[in-house]
């Protein structure tokens, strides 16, 4: 039991390590969908192209997933905290340069950089907050982060819309730069550094996996322009793919890799990072769409979309806290698996009454049960994961996880928009509909695949399994719970 002395010293840390950890997280997590309703602005102001704009949203995820697990390596070797700051200089510092971009081409290599202070700020987060946080609180701290990290999905499109309408899209990007500058020194004072013990950079892994998925996304998002059989689109995927093989092969087989493909025999770590994947897949695709068409389709102001949005997005503000709470009594996976579903059953709603003259009353219900879905599968997943590996592994596990989910946002995109773009198209308000419901049937379809992945992760996590390896998580003073 904890002595009242040691639960005062673990307080404010485990508090600054929640608000540093959940705000760094929130401005990363909001870049993935800020630009979404200022995509259209950005269109007119510097030109471009479908592809361009998918590149606009994936030059960030991509970087961000193929470098994630590299940057959570860097933190274990150089220090979690040395290179969260780093990070978060980095991500600062190519908002900046975003906001400045004079055409499309750098707006696209700065989102790029972004990614990369994302990908090294990120996977450090869940590490600082687990390391800070006592084991019997982590399920209502890691809640609480989810519900931030939800919070940065809910306003990322009001957010982006509101400041594009009424300021200029320029301050999507600008918004971050005071929010780095403050959040860096009080990082350097008030979070604790750690490493990891005789931690190893895979310089040829990152090499690998970041060849092979440049390569596969870089196909799926020129294949309508360029031809499914084009020389550029085909070896993009057979090159692409002969990297990832390698990337998996060289996991198996290096003494050190970065991601130990020892992981995904455990069946919950295997299927809570499938599950991750697909649910971003379907989601961001549909959001990527779903944004464009409540302006060029149905009419409204970036700001008038943004808020039309805020049922789907803004739902994990409300469910995500109770549904961290309610996995702690119950288990993650029938909550994670619940999320999933609901969130599958709302994008076929939709994909089912869409149409170039839907209401918005049409529109609300299959939005409230997408967001609810959403809720419910934010705060548990991240518990199920760091209750699948053990301490030495959370690192690795975070940055995994982290990154599958990224590769699912960008793949969402590069897929849905290639539906899209092979069955309607931006000509008209019916064409951009016909276009967009197959997608939509698609994110459905994935999300529903994830829902029955997410019933691989066993009913006893392993933290409840084996209080010794949750007592090593957290710091020596204090004993597993119970």
């Amino acid at each position: 039991m904890n002595t009242p002395d040691t639960d005062t010293k673990l307080r404010g840390p485990a508090v600054w390590a929640l608000i540093l950890t959940g705000v760094a997280s929130f401005m990363a997590a909001l870049d993935n969908l800020v630009v979404t309703t200022a995509l259209p602005a950005i269109r007119e102001d510097l030109g471009g192209k479908l592809e361009d704009l998918e590149w606009t949203v994936n030059a960030y995820t991509l970087t961000f997933a193929v470098l994630l697990m590299f940057g959570a390596a860097l933190g274990d070797r150089f220090g979690r905290r040395r290179l969260f700051i780093v990070g978060l200089a980095i991500f600062t510092g190519a908002s900046a340069a975003a906001a400045l971009s004079p055409g499309i081409d750098a707006l696209i290599a700065a989102r790029a950089v972004q990614g990369v202070g994302a990908a090294i700020m990120m996977p450090l987060t869940l590490t600082l907050l687990t390391a800070a946080v006592p084991a019997a609180r982590r399920g209502m701290a890691l809640g609480i982060y989810g519900a931030v990290t939800g919070l940065a999905v809910a306003s990322g499109p009001l957010i982006g819309g509101s400041l594009t309408e009424h300021i200029s899209w320029q301050w999507i990007f600008w918004l971050n730069v005071p929010i780095g500058l403050a959040l860096i020194p009080l990082a350097r004072l008030r979070l604790a550094e750690s490493t990891a013990p005789d931690a190893r950079l895979d310089v040829p892994g990152t090499l690998l996996i970041s060849g092979g998925l440049f390569g596969i996304v870089y196909a799926l998002v020129n294949a309508n322009s360029d031809g499914w059989t084009s020389a550029t689109v085909l070896t993009g995927l057979i090159v692409g793919a002969a990297l990832v093989g390698g990337f998996i092969h060289h996991g198996f087989n290096n003494a050190n890799p970065m991601l130990p493909m020892r992981l995904f025999r455990d069946r919950g770590f295997l299927g809570i990072n499938l599950a991750g994947l697909l649910m971003f897949l379907g989601m961001f695709g549909s959001i990527f769409l779903l944004s464009q068409f409540l302006q060029g389709v149905a009419g409204y102001s970036p700001t008038e979309a943004g808020l039309r949005m805020l049922p789907w997005t803004g739902m994990p503000m409300l469910v995500a806290p109770l549904a961290g709470i309610l996995s702690d009594r119950i288990g993650g996976r029938p909550v994670v698996a619940a999320g999933l579903a609901f969130q599958a059953l709302g994008l076929g709603w939709f994909a089912a009454i869409l149409s170039a003259d839907v209401s918005y009353a049409a529109q609300l219900p299959p939005l409230i049960l997408s967001g609810i879905g959403m809720a419910l599968y934010f705060a548990p997943a991240a518990n199920v994961l760091m209750s699948t590996v053990a301490p030495a592994d959370q690192g690795k596990a975070s940055g995994t996880n982290n990154a599958l989910r990224e590769v699912g946002g960008a793949l969402g995109v590069a897929v849905l928009a290639s539906v899209f773009s092979a069955q309607g198209g931006y000509e008209s308000p019916q064409a951009f509909t016909d276009g967009t419901v197959p997608a939509l049937w698609i994110g459905a379809g994935a999300v529903a695949l994830a829902a029955g992945l997410a019933l691989l992760v066993p009913r006893k996590a392993k933290a409840d399994r084996a209080p010794a390896d949750r007592t090593a998580a957290v710091p020596e003073k204090v004993p597993a719970a119970g």
